[in-house]
């Protein structure tokens, strides 16, 4: 692969709480678990995160299937849940739904820029086949 960007960043702490931050001291977080998993729910979770991430990138890559494609997008978004639960094995799985609004955009056009978004944004890449991403678009 030919990177062009690395992102980097440390989790510390220790038992059900922790601190996340970047390396370049852009964002520093305390985590917890949330109140539903039997956690304070004082702070960030990763899921939360994931979903952050995950609608600014899809956010990102929306925007640049509608430049390539000549449309203007003004005022889109992209909302994302996360939702975490239990594989059946002993573990956790997650499930991600990315809901896109496209204001001033047909539904048939708006889903096509979703799903060209949903080829190229590398957490859609990164995720596919792993587990669960429904895209919905909406009209708010």
């Amino acid at each position: 692969m030919n990177v062009l960007y690395t992102a980097e960043a440390l989790s510390t702490g220790a038992g059900r709480d922790g601190r996340v931050a970047t390396s370049d001291g852009t964002f520093a977080l305390d985590l917890a678990i949330p109140k539903e998993m039997g956690g304070s729910g004082s702070g960030t979770n990763p899921e939360q995160l994931f979903a952050a991430g995950y609608a600014a990138c899809f956010h990102s890559a929306l925007q640049a299937v509608a430049r390539s494609q000549k449309v203007k997008i003004d005022d889109s978004s992209v909302g994302g849940r996360v939702q975490i639960g239990p594989n059946g094995q002993g573990g956790y799985q997650l499930a991600v739904l990315l809901e896109v609004v496209l204001p001033g955009l047909e539904s048939e056009q708006a889903q096509a820029l979703a799903d060209a978004a949903h080829q190229v944004c590398p957490y859609s890449n990164a995720t596919r086949g792993n587990i669960d991403v429904q895209i919905l678009v909406s009209e708010d």
